[in-house]
């Protein structure tokens, strides 16, 4: 991700002319290897699982393992997502050592295990150290995958909207978890249970179990990639993949991979330590980290601050669901129209208005109180929301800060992880690219 420091620009953009430009960005992705679109699936995949899961984490905790709200909160803000992130950045090295295939087969098996766990354990400690805690490794595995995966099977003129796309697809995926979340929540009730396999699961583990039926759906998608697939500007490449160690047991060439793979990160934090620029880019992601504080929030303290506020059942899926509509539409619009400008640039801008939104949560209800009766209040709460009877002031206001926080997000939040995987040298890619979920951990922490 970072030995020169030069903004993203190093990746040409397409120059666009008028309307044929603007849709010629778009169009750059005719042709594109195929690897390229699945990338794009299990990137849905991925996310679709994970969404569900950490919208119930907090709640299943609670309600299921019997966990109180600051233990709940020190489980996920001090443990489940600093870790998650730490992971992350060592795998990164570790999918550089691989291959990317192999690393994605490897992340997903070990998903599988944990989220069975997560849905049939009871005991809170199994539930923690076979389900929750392995989970944090192999949701790892993935997400420095995904960033090497957009670079490799793109072209240079495809990278761009490629990355726009990559996060667009993400924002699909929370969308789907969000419907999901409420639809099982209000099929189930919000303590209810599901009769499976003739066992009692309960609407929390209920939604775990849909997770892990996204994660199943993972192999067969995986397994259409090519072997060493590389989409150059001449044309396809097929490279070998990596192999450090082609002998002895098989524990034996893991332990010694992971433990390269560890030192892999600690020699590249101190190759960025000894670049002047790495501080430049510190203070990016410093700035950056402060912004997805915002958006934990609504993972992993909105669904009780619903719940509680609002009661047992509400919308909280699709309140969340108003930010992940407006990505989507705005993500590729903006991406495409905002190419040649940095992503300094981009986050100042984006972290702005972002930051400005969450002021409408400190403003007094009884201001909003006239708008939730309303026209478009009756709209969002009685038509899009499903809300029986009058309409609380606070529908409103999470409407409004959340629709402003999208404006900010749409503009910033892509072009983290095309900065990160456009100044990479190449091979380390993933490595380079797992460096822009550092925002995560600090977020995380914040939360925590």
């Amino acid at each position: 991700m970072k030995e020169t420091f030069a903004p993203e620009e190093n990746v040409p953009p397409v120059v666009a002319t008028g309307l044929s430009g603007f849709l010629a960005k778009f169009t750059v992705l005719k042709g594109a290897q195929r690897e390229l679109w699945l990338t794009f699936l299990i990137k849905l995949f991925i996310i679709s699982a994970y969404s569900i899961t950490n919208k119930t984490l907090i709640l299943w905790l609670s309600s299921d393992l019997g966990f109180s709200d600051q233990t709940a909160g020190a489980l996920i803000g001090w443990v489940w997502a600093p870790a998650m992130t730490v992971f992350t950045l060592l795998a990164g090295s570790l999918t550089d050592a691989l291959g990317l295939r192999r690393t994605f087969f490897l992340g997903v098996i070990i998903c599988l295990v944990a989220r069975a766990i997560m849905v049939f354990a009871t005991i809170p400690w199994l539930a923690l150290a076979g389900g929750l805690f392995p989970l944090v490794i192999g949701e790892a595995l993935g997400t420095p995958v995904l960033i090497a995966a957009t670079r490799r099977y793109s072209t240079t003129r495809q990278r761009s909207i490629s990355f726009s796309i990559i996060y667009m697809v993400m924002n699909v995926g929370y969308l789907i978890a969000g419907s999901i979340f409420d639809y099982v929540r209000h099929s189930l009730g919000e303590y209810g249970y599901l009769n499976f396999l003739g066992l009692h699961i309960t609407t929390y583990r209920t939604l775990f179990l849909v997770s892990l039926g996204f994660e199943v759906l993972l192999f067969p998608t995986i397994y259409f990639l090519r072997r060493g697939v590389e989409a150059t500007d001449e044309g396809v490449r097929f490279n070998a993949e990596p192999v450090r160690y082609a002998t002895g047991a098989l524990w034996e060439r893991t332990w010694l991979t992971v433990r390269n793979s560890a030192h892999d990160t600690v020699r590249l934090f101190r190759r960025l330590l000894g670049q002047s620029g790495f501080y430049r880019l510190l203070a990016f992601l410093l700035l950056i980290g402060f912004l997805k504080l915002i958006f934990l929030q609504m993972d992993y303290v909105f669904p009780k601050f619903g719940i509680r506020e609002l009661g047992n059942g509400a919308p909280i899926g699709h309140l969340s669901n108003i930010n992940y509509i407006l990505i989507i539409i705005l993500v590729p619009i903006i991406g495409a129209l905002t190419q040649k400008y940095s992503a300094y640039r981009m986050v100042v801008v984006g972290g702005v208005i972002c930051a400005a939104s969450v002021f409408v949560m400190a403003l007094p209800t009884p201001w909003f109180q006239r708008s939730a009766q309303g026209l478009i209040g009756q709209w969002i709460g009685h038509g899009y929301l499903g809300v029986q009877g009058s309409i609380h002031p606070y529908y409103m206001m999470i409407a409004i800060y959340i629709s402003i926080f999208s404006i900010g997000e749409a503009f910033y939040s892509p072009r983290v992880y095309e900065y990160a995987a456009a100044i990479a040298p190449k091979g380390q890619e993933a490595s380079y690219g797992a460096l822009s979920y550092i925002p995560f951990l600090i977020g995380k922490l914040l939360v925590g």
